[in-house]
């Protein structure tokens, strides 16, 4: 193969590497949005009880401009300038006058469907809540406490819409209790990151309460079955997502990757970060970690230190040695604890820790991780065992050039995440 050819190879290799960071997000920008379906089967139809923020509801209906500066106010709603910037109230005057109009929202947008048609409900109860305020919401009986608690929101002090959450019920008459059905949303609100929303469906059919995740707007319909390994496959799915959508835990599998001298090595690493991000991804999300503000900036500091360390790694030149390799292990294991709290803090956003079948979930996301982290080696490996054929210059290359890269943006994230840090800290 000629000099030209081997030098393209390697340039679209570390050129594809840029493009992928450049148009990825760090993780902790997902799951920022979550909405809640416990679905619960009665002898004559479905009853849902759905938590979901306010913002889904209302923020594609503000009206055209007027001559204040301000748009018509969406339902339920007042707006108002704050430093040359709309912002919008909740409304209690309005949510006093129709305490149900934001449920028939919810229901005109929530699109139920059994037997190839679609079901329309009934709307029986609507609750306001202040985030941090609102009651538990993780299981089919805390959904039914908090409905018979009432809201919690007053109208004192006003309260952004984006503070609120709302918890709506809907009963729909199918006469029977269905076997399956389809579940999807029309809302489509035009919020900032809304297609990372989190949407967690809980089915109470006849048995163990089942549990679906889905990410996005649910445009496209969920098929809700009381097939268990259909719940446990939207996790694992789930999990792929996010280690091959969070660019930071992706570069730190390159690094680790590219750094292995051999199949046998290669496992030592890869083993390593598994048995890491498995124990910390168990005790984070069931708060055995630091709660305090500046814990989640510290862990995100430290993903970013491991990838440069990574990056250090996979250019120093390997001794393939036992020595070596459990050396290595024990370093990706630490690194892999720093990861696990991050995949910790994710899977936290959308399930509690009193959800139905906690484990099962728990378990299925992790495995998607690790299936997720074998996809990254499956690409990776096979690219440098072409360029090692070539020679032993175009691989050294390769493996710097990518380390390059991965320790340039890790060391911007560093700086980035350090400063959030530390802010934090002095706070």
């Amino acid at each position: 193969m000629s000099n030209w050819l081997r030098n393209t190879l390697l340039v679209l290799a570390t050129v594809c590497l840029i493009v992928f960071a450049v148009a990825s997000q760090a993780h902790f920008l997902l799951n920022l949005n979550v909405r809640v379906f416990h679905v619960e089967h009665t002898s004559d139809g479905l009853r849902i009880f759905l938590r979901i923020p306010m913002p889904y509801l209302v923020a594609d209906k503000t009206g055209e401009l007027g001559e204040d500066g301000l748009p018509a106010a969406a339902p339920f709603t007042t707006n108002a300038l704050e430093d040359g910037k709309v912002v919008h109230f909740v409304d209690p005057t309005e949510l006093a006058a129709d305490p149900l109009g934001l449920g028939r929202i919810a229901e005109t947008n929530t699109v139920l469907e059994t037997q190839g048609a679609r079901d329309f409900g009934v709307v029986e109860t609507v609750l306001v809540h202040r985030v941090n305020e609102e009651p538990g919401f993780a299981t089919l009986s805390e959904a039914k406490q908090a409905v018979s608690n009432g809201s919690t929101f007053f109208g004192i002090p006003p309260a952004y819409v984006g503070d609120v959450v709302v918890d709506v019920t809907i009963f729909y008459d199918l006469g029977r209790a269905p076997s399956s059905y389809i579940l999807s949303s029309l809302l489509n609100p035009g919020l900032p990151d809304q297609e990372m929303t989190a949407n967690l469906i809980l089915d109470y059919g006849s048995g163990d309460p089942l549990v679906f995740r889905t990410r996005g707007l649910m445009d496209e319909p969920v098929e809700i079955s009381r097939s268990r390994i259909a719940g446990i496959a939207t996790f694992i799915w789930e999990g792929v997502r996010h280690i091959l959508e969070g660019i930071d835990h992706v570069l730190f599998v390159i690094c680790l990757v590219i750094g292995a001298s051999g199949l046998h090595a290669l496992l030592w690493r890869v083993t390593g970060f598994t048995v890491g991000h498995s124990v910390t991804l168990s005790l984070g999300f069931f708060g055995y970690v630091p709660s305090a503000a500046w814990f989640v900036p510290f862990v995100e500091t430290g993903i970013a230190l491991s990838i440069i360390y990574a990056a250090f790694l996979a250019v120093m030149e390997d001794n393939s040695g036992k020595d070596s390799n459990r050396k290595v292990f024990a370093i990706t294991v630490l690194m892999g604890l720093l990861h696990g709290l991050g995949f910790s803090f994710v899977l936290h956003e959308i399930l509690q820790v009193t959800s139905p079948n906690i484990w099962q979930s728990l378990l299925a996301f992790n495995v998607g991780v690790e299936v997720g982290q074998l996809a990254i080696v499956l690409v990776i490996w096979p690219l440098l065992l072409l360029f090692r054929r070539l020679g032993p210059t175009p691989e050294v290359s390769l493996r710097v050039s990518i380390a390059l890269v991965c320790g340039v943006i890790a060391s911007w994230w560093t700086f980035e995440r350090g400063k959030v840090f530390l802010e934090m800290l002095s706070g």
